[in-house]
């Protein structure tokens, strides 16, 4: 039997198990920082299948890493657990139709990702216990990817430094090695402080925050002509000031987020917005505080290991779907926007489109490329902190219909399906197989080194979040 088919095989052993620990995170739907119930779930679940798990890692409560080995080289395995706010919905159907209104809900699967990365730590050290291998592997357990950067403190914290390479992935719409370059980006608050008065009878003696907020993201969209077009900026009005229209607002802030491909480009935009945020407050007399709650970095890519695991995913294949299963991905399909649908189209490789373009889940695995190193994620991803310090993959596996949006109900609704469940296990079976490989080739983890210093070219990983800044906007 290859290496490959007893990766399979022991992840197939305790399938049950990854079903059911991803089917209580997808319950528990934690957001940011507050991931306790996850956390301590998968915390439990490394310690019985033998793992040392060290909690409160990098000062954050819903931070750990699961240690099982020892000596070179250290894997890491990268597992994020939380949810998006806003997005509660029922799971398996094909409405829309929250659980509770205004709830949470894993819009973006990482209660697959935590779980299939989980599959992968312990089918590698179940491998590694079978065939006396050295090694140390290292499942991290990383809070906090939307919208808080929890890897870029941790990276910052030095908690990868000892680590040899990196593995993760993320449930997708396709099966597919990632592209390789995200967007680095800031995420800061603007607050502005004013003065209330009676809008009517004393509307001289007031100072509006909400008119020095609104001044702000007009200035804001003035100043897109002017960047650079890789660039993205987008915002969110998180305090209006009250709901009384005959009140002068007293206060009011705005949360910007602020993208462009490399660190220096966001910090260039950022100070530009800061200024346009102190004119706003000159404007209005009122004052304005800039809080930055956190950044994280472009992602390098590792051509090396995207081909390793490339071959890796090749021998594993694609899971088979039976007719509910293709029944319930029609539906849900169906309930896309016609752009969507047209978008994923447009994004396929030509090789694909007659495979796929009939279809509503992706069954094939995408050709890769070494040129897919340099295609645009578009988004952002804390992985891009880790992979400035070690050299690092990413896999996408189907567990989405073709066309869905991240950040959807489409997606929380089939994380809880056999579909959903498919695509983890198949990520899982991925990484194992990838870190094995890696593990057993000396030479192939030194090629992998090397370009990464080289795609470095003397630059070295500097986190892009201040160090006075701890996870949720607090201050040291």
């Amino acid at each position: 039997m290859s290496d490959i088919q007893k990766i399979i095989e022991l992840i197939e052993q305790k399938k049950d198990k990854w079903v059911s620990v991803s089917n209580q995170i997808w319950e528990f739907a934690e957001t940011r920082f507050e991931e306790f119930r996850s956390a301590e779930l998968i915390c439990q679940t490394l310690e019985s299948e033998g793992f040392l798990v060290e909690k409160d890692i990098a000062g954050i409560p819903t931070a750990f890493v699961g240690s099982f080995g020892t000596g070179n080289p250290v894997v890491a395995i990268l597992g994020e657990y939380d949810a998006l706010s806003g997005l509660s919905q029922k799971g398996g159907i094909s409405v829309a139709e929250p659980v509770e209104l205004g709830g949470n809900g894993h819009g973006c699967g990482h209660n697959l990702l935590g779980t299939g990365s989980l599959a992968a730590a312990v089918a590698l050290k179940d491998m590694m216990e079978q065939e006396g291998l050295q090694g140390t592997i290292k499942y991290y357990g990383c809070p906090a990817e939307e919208g808080g950067s929890g890897k870029a403190y941790m990276a910052r914290a030095g908690c990868f430094n000892e680590v040899d390479f990196a593995l993760c992935w993320h449930p997708w719409t396709t099966n597919t090695i990632l592209p390789g370059n995200s967007l680095a980006n800031y995420q800061v608050y603007y607050k502005f402080k004013g003065k209330s008065a009676h809008a009517a009878v004393q509307p001289h003696l007031g100072r509006s925050a909400l008119d020095a907020v609104e001044l702000m993201n007009v200035g804001v969209n003035y100043l897109r002509e002017h960047i650079i077009s890789e660039a993205r900026v987008h915002y969110a009005i998180t305090n209006t000031g009250g709901f009384s229209p005959n009140v002068v607002q007293a206060e009011a802030e705005v949360l910007y987020l602020i993208r462009a491909p490399k660190t220096p480009e966001v910090q260039g935009i950022y100070e530009r917005i800061c200024d346009i945020a102190r004119g706003a407050a000159l404007m209005t007399g009122t004052e304005v505080e800039i809080v930055f709650d956190k950044a994280c970095s472009n992602l390098v890519p590792n051509v090396t290991l995207n081909a390793t695991m490339a071959e890796v995913f090749s021998e594993i294949g694609t899971p088979t779907y039976n007719e509910e299963e293709i029944h319930f991905a029609e539906q849900l399909h169906a309930t896309l926007a016609v752009e969507d649908k047209v978008n994923e189209i447009n994004k396929l490789p030509k090789a694909v489109v007659s495979n796929l373009k009939d279809k509503a889940i992706c069954d094939i695995i995408y050709p890769y490329a070494d040129d897919i190193a340099d295609a645009p994620l578009g988004g952002s991803t804390d992985v891009g902190d880790v992979s400035w310090i070690v050299p690092t993959a990413q896999v996408g596996t189907a567990c989405w219909v073709l066309g869905t949006p991240a950040h959807t109900w489409q997606v929380v609704t089939i994380g809880s399906t056999s579909i959903g469940h498919k695509g983890m296990l198949q990520a899982g079976k991925v990484l194992a197989g990838t870190a094995l490989e890696v593990i057993k080739n000396p030479k192939l983890l030194e090629k992998a080194k090397q370009e990464l210093k080289e795609r470095l070219n003397g630059e070295v990983y500097k986190c892009p979040i201040p160090e006075e800044v701890m996870p949720a906007g607090k201050r040291k």
